[in-house]
C-alpha cells in the first residue's frame, strides 16, 4: 500500500532570500539533525546570468531501526539523491528527493517548494508532499513501513525547527536582510535596490525575529494553510494534517462546488 503525505501551506514571515540563507546552513551536514549524517555535491550548474542554480546531492541518512533489521538488510546507512532547483529571479526553490538504497524494493519520493508569498513579497510559503511504496523488504514490510513513517513525521517537525534556529543564528550575526537577485549588466554592475543597514525595508520598521516562523494564511490556489487548521482543530501531528489535506482534496474532486462540507467539519470539531 502506498503511504502519502501532503503538508498544509506554511508561511514564514521572512523574505525568501533570508529563508534561503537559513536553509543553506543545513549542508553539508547538520548536528541538529542526528539522522542526517552527511551530504556531498555531485553536480552543480548555474545559468549564464546566475538566476538559476541546480544542485544535485547524495545524502547519507542513519535511520533509527532495530539492529536485527539492519543486519538482515545488510546496510548501516541509507542513501538518498536530492535535486534542488533555485530560481533567484522567480524566488522559488524546488526540491526533489528519491532513495538510492533499496530502490528496487522501496520507492520513496519527496517534493518540497519554497516560494515568495503571492500577496506579500516579504513572506515565504513552504509546501511538501511525499510518498512511500513498500514493494518488498525481506518479509518485514509492515515493520519497515511503520519505522519509515515515524522517522519521516519526526523529520518534518525537525525541519521547521532547523529553519527557526538558523534564522536566529543569522540575526545574532547581524543579518536581518538579504537583497534580492537582480540581472547583471555590462561592466559587472547591477541595478539593485539599496540594502537597509538596520533591517528596515522601505521606511518600515524591521521585522521582529523573536517568532520568525509565525504562521499566517496563504490563500494561493485555495490551499489549506497551517494557521487555519490550528485555529479550528488545534495542534495536529504532521500525519494528521496530511490526512485532513487529502480529505479536503477528495471532497473537492468528488463534490465539486461543495467545499463547505470540510468547513462544517472544522466548526463541528
Amino acid at each position: 500500500m502506498v503511504q502519502q503525505y501532503q503538508s498544509p501551506v506554511r508561511v514564514y514571515k521572512q523574505p525568501f532570500e533570508l529563508i534561503m540563507a537559513a536553509y543553506a546552513r543545513r549542508f553539508p551536514k547538520c548536528p541538529l539533525i542526528p539522522m542526517f549524517v552527511d551530504s556531498e555535491i555531485l553536480n552543480q550548474s548555474e545559468s549564464k546570468d546566475g538566476s538559476v542554480v541546480v544542485t544535485e546531492r547524495r545524502c547519507t541518512i542513519d535511520i533509527e531501526a532495530p539492529r536485527l533489521l539492519k543486519r538482515i538488510a545488510g546496510v548501516e546507512y541509507l542513501y538518498f539523491m536530492q535535486k534542488n532547483r533555485l530560481n533567484r529571479r522567480d524566488r522559488t526553490l524546488h526540491i526533489e528527493v528519491h532513495n538510492e538504497t533499496f530502490s528496487s524494493r522501496v520507492i520513496v519520493r519527496e517534493c518540497c517548494s519554497y516560494m515568495a508569498h503571492p500577496e506579500n513579497e516579504d513572506w515565504t510559503c513552504f509546501e511538501q508532499t511525499a510518498s512511500l511504496d513498500m514493494k518488498s523488504f525481506f518479509g518485514f514490510e509492515s515493520t519497515a513501513e511503520k519505522i519509515a513513517m515515524k522517522q519521516y513525521a519526526s523529520s518534518i517537525k525537525k525541519g521547521k525547527e532547523i529553519i527557526e534556529y538558523h534564522l536566529r543564528e543569522l540575526e545574532g550575526e547581524g543579518v536581518t536582510y538579504i537583497p534580492r537577485w537582480v540581472p547583471p549588466v555590462e561592466g559587472g554592475l547591477s541595478a539593485g535596490r539599496p540594502v537597509p543597514v538596520s533591517g528596515a525595508i522601505d521606511g518600515l520598521p524591521a521585522k521582529d525575529l523573536a517568532n520568525p516562523t509565525e504562521l499566517m494564511a496563504c490563500p494561493a490556489d485555495d490551499k489549506l494553510d497551517a494557521d487555519y487548521i490550528r485555529r479550528y482543530l488545534g495542534d495536529l501531528t504532521p500525519l494528521q494534517e496530511s490526512c485532513l489535506i487529502r480529505l479536503r482534496q477528495w471532497l473537492q474532486e468528488t463534490h465539486k462546488g461543495k467545499d463547505f462540507l470540510l468547513d462544517s467539519l472544522m466548526f463541528l470539531s
